[in-house]
C-alpha cells in the first residue's frame, strides 16, 4: 500500500508497522518481530520507552518549536548535560546526520580558509566510508556507487584514503589539507572497523599539516558501540564530531561538537536550520543520554554485542565468513555466493528486521536496551536463517 501513494526511494519492503513494545515490533497484520534493526541504529532506547513517551508527551504541552532566533529551558539544559558529558567547549544542533555532515564539511573549509587561505580546502575520508545523501556528504562518502554519472558534478575538494593505511599518512596531508574525517565503525561500508593506533597516527599527521581532525559518529554515537563517543575508545581525540541517529531515541535530530580551535569557526549566519535543537528534540535526547550514564548501562551493550558475537560464532555456520563489530553495531559476512539481501528477506519473513551493508554484510543494530530474552528469540530465528 504504501508504495503505491509514497515516492519509494527507499526500495521499501511492503510492510506496515503499527505499534512496538521493546525490541519487538507489529504489523499491520497482527505479526511479530524482533527488531535488530532500531530504525538503522536510531531507536536506542526501543520502542514506547516509558520515560521517553512521557517526557515527549509533557514536552508537547509546553512547547513544540519555538525557532533559532531563541533559546529553549530545555535545550539550554540538555546543551550544558551533552557537553559536560562529552567534554566538548561548544554544540551546534541539526536535525540529520547528513546535516551534521554539512555543518562540520562548512565549519572544516572555512577553518582551512582562515588558517592557510583558499588553497587550503581539501578534506580527506575513508574508501568505505559513508556520510550521507546531500551533495557534498556523498561526494564525501568514499564509496563510488554512490557517485552515479547522473549526480555529477560533485563538489570538489574531497579526496579519500585507505583506512589502517600507514603509508598513506605518511605523505598525504599537506598545506591544502583542511580536514581529516573519520567515520569511527564503517558502518554503510560493512561494519569495517578502525585501528585506533592508526586513527591517532592519522590524527597527528593532520594536525601537524595544519589541518583539524572530525569523527563522523552519525552511526556509533550514543551509545552504540560501548561509549558514549566512539572515538573515545579509538582515542584521537577529535576537534569536531557529528552526530545524529540514536541521539533522541527516534525524534529527528543531529548536530556537531566542537572544541579547542574549532569552537570558534562558526559565527551568526555560517550555518543555522529552521527545526533544529526544537524543545521536543532536545526533551527526548536528554532522556536518552540520561538513560546512557546510569551506571553500568554502556558495559551493558559492550556485553550483549559480544554475547550475540559469541553466539554467532559457535553455530559454525557455512555460509558465515566473519562477524565483527563493537558494542550493539554488529556485521556478519556471509559468503559469496549467497546474496546477503536474500538473507534479509529470508529473516524478515521468519521475524527479525534486519539490514544490509558493504559488499555481502548483514547488520545489526538492535536497540541498546534489547532484553537478553529479545536476543535469544532473535537468534533462534537468525539460526535457523544462517544454517
Amino acid at each position: 500500500m504504501g508504495s503505491k501513494i509514497v515516492v519509494n526511494n527507499y526500495g521499501s519492503f511492503d510492510i506496515t508497522f503499527v505499534k512496538g513494545k521493546g525490541a519487538r515490533i507489529w504489523d499491520s497484520n497482527g505479526k511479530k518481530y524482533i527488531d535488530f534493526l532500531a530504525g538503522i541504529a536510531v531507536n536506542t532506547l526501543g520502542h514506547n520507552f516509558k520515560p521517553l513517551v512521557k517526557a515527549i508527551s509533557k514536552q508537547s504541552k509546553k512547547q513544540i518549536h519555538i525557532s533559532n532566533y531563541f533559546f529553549s529551558d530545555i535545550g539550554i539544559q540538555y546543551a550544558e548535560k551533552l557537553l559536560k558529558a562529552t567534554g566538548f567547549d561548544g554544540v551546534y544542533f541539526g536535525n540529520s546526520g547528513a546535516e551534521g555532515n554539512e555543518a562540520a564539511i562548512k565549519l572544516a573549509r572555512k577553518y582551512g580558509f582562515l588558517n592557510g587561505g583558499s588553497k587550503r580546502k581539501v578534506i580527506y575520508t575513508l574508501e568505505k566510508s559513508f556520510h550521507g545523501r546531500t551533495m557534498a556528504t556523498i561526494t564525501a562518502t568514499g564509496q563510488e556507487k554512490f557517485h552515479p554519472e547522473y549526480f555529477a558534478p560533485y563538489v570538489e575538494g574531497f579526496k579519500t584514503i585507505k583506512a589502517n593505511d600507514w603509508e598513506a599518512i605518511k605523505t598525504v596531508f599537506d598545506d591544502t589539507t583542511a580536514a581529516l574525517l573519520i567515520e569511527c565503525v564503517q558502518g554503510e561500508g560493512g561494519v569495517n572497523l578502525i585501528d585506533p593506533e592508526w586513527a591517532v597516527a592519522a590524527a597527528e599527521a593532520a594536525r601537524k599539516a595544519g589541518a583539524i581532525v572530525m569523527a563522523d559518529e552519525v552511526q556509533t554515537g550514543f551509545g552504540r558501540t560501548g561509549s558514549l563517543l566512539a572515538s573515545e575508545q579509538l582515542g584521537f581525540n577529535p576537534d569536531v564530531v557529528s552526530f545524529a541517529k540514536g541521539v533522541a531515541g527516534g525524534i529527528p535530530m543531529g548536530g556537531i561538537l566542537f572544541r579547542g580551535k574549532a569552537n570558534e569557526v562558526f559565527v551568526a549566519g555560517d550555518h543555522q536550520s529552521t527545526f533544529a535543537g526544537n524543545p521536543l528534540a532536545c526533551s527526548a535526547a536528554l532522556v536518552v543520554l540520561e538513560e546512557l550514564q546510569k551506571e553500568g548501562f554502556l558495559q551493558s551493550v559492550i556485553e550483549k554485542g559480544e554475547y550475540i558475537k559469541n553466539t554467532i560464532k559457535s553455530w559454525n555456520s557455512r555460509i558465515v565468513k566473519d562477524i565483527r563489530g563493537k558494542g550493539l553495531m554488529i556485521g556478519i559476512d556471509i559468503v559469496d555466493e549467497i546474496k546477503v539481501f536474500d538473507i534479509e528477506k529470508k529473516l524478515l519473513e521468519a521475524g527479525v528486521l534486519s539490514s544490509t551493508a558493504g559488499k555481502n554484510t548483514l547488520r545489526l543494530v538492535p536497540p541498546l536496551n534489547i532484553t537478553y530474552k529479545e536476543i535469544s528469540e532473535g537468534l533462534n530465528i537468525l539460526k535457523s536463517v544462517l544454517q
